[in-house]
């Protein structure tokens, strides 16, 4: 298989999307990243949670909540944020949108996996999955916000790694000398998005290990702001991210037709509300920790 040939001053890139086939099962780069990063996330906040002395009854539905709710989610985001018309346009449309399989025209179908997912969804539905945990479990709400947006950026690393091994998510041409030739797609050198972000989200994951290691002094300091069950982390993740994955639009490809005459991409436009919703997080968790420092002043 090969994966990657360095030319003069490009990287060739033309990967299957076949990691290996267990009897007349695909294993395919794409799910595979979907499952590291979700497994990796996963031990990140069982960590977390035994640091923080939570009982184990309260994390094990956790994992559940959290795939059901970025894959539901993510579906759903793709089809109806990107292209409603074509999703909802007749009934094995709207199927096809739950289940992953093609119908075809003489009423057979064949499986087809889950082809389009939107980050943005996934986050959507991932926050409305963490209240239901929320509300089962009777948590902190912040506390569970925060402690998900710690793990969340090696999950979203391997993920976009994902995207890169499917060719998909393609950046404009380009002439950096790091650029890929994405040999399923055309001959052009484009800039690697999907590696940008996997890079970003990575670095924000050390981030925000290195700060619950080194400056989380919530054990010590009740009001801290930098404390897991302020939302700061949760802020933190969301302002990072979306304002990263705003500006780096700018190096992709649009992703459907009628985004070609938008000043703002669909991709930009849905992480202006997160990057808000970040601010206004970490803002909260800055206020709240005001009084306790103006007294030990």
């Amino acid at each position: 298989m090969m994966l990657a040939i360095l030319h003069p001053s490009f990287i060739s890139w033309n990967p299957s999307e076949v990691i290996c086939h267990l009897g007349p099962i695909a294993v395919r780069w794409y799910g595979m990243c979907w499952l590291v990063g979700i497994v990796l996330g996963y031990f990140t906040v069982k960590w977390l949670y035994r640091d923080q002395k939570v009982k184990d009854e309260l994390f094990d539905p956790l994992f559940i909540y959290c795939f059901l709710g970025i894959l539901i989610g993510a579906r759903l985001g793709h089809c109806l944020f990107y292209e409603p018309e074509v999703w909802l346009s007749s009934w094995q449309r709207v199927v096809e949108i739950f289940i992953p399989i093609q119908i075809e025209p003489g009423g057979g179908w064949h499986f087809t996996g889950y082809a389009g997912l939107a980050s943005h969804g996934g986050t959507l539905g991932l926050m409305i999955a963490l209240w239901l945990y929320y509300r089962r479990t009777k948590m902190n709400l912040w506390h569970v916000l925060d402690d998900i947006a710690i793990a969340t950026g090696i999950t979203a690393c391997f993920i976009r790694l994902g995207n890169l091994m499917n060719s998909e998510i393609i950046g404009k041409p380009t002439d950096v000398p790091w650029a890929f030739i994405f040999e399923q797609v055309d001959p052009l050198p484009r800039h690697p998005g999907q590696l940008y972000e996997a890079i970003a989200y990575l670095l924000l994951y050390f981030l925000m290990l290195w700060i619950y290691i080194k400056k989380d002094d919530g054990r010590k300091n009740e009001k801290s702001g930098i404390r897991v069950g302020t939302g700061f982390y949760f802020g933190l993740c969301l302002t990072y991210i979306f304002t990263f994955r705003f500006f780096i639009e700018y190096t992709k490809e649009i992703q459907v037709a009628k985004e070609a005459g938008f000043a703002l991409n669909i991709g930009q436009l849905l992480s202006i509300p997160f990057v808000i919703l970040g601010v206004v997080c970490m803002v909260r968790a800055w206020k709240k920790s005001r009084p306790s420092r103006e007294t030990n002043e």
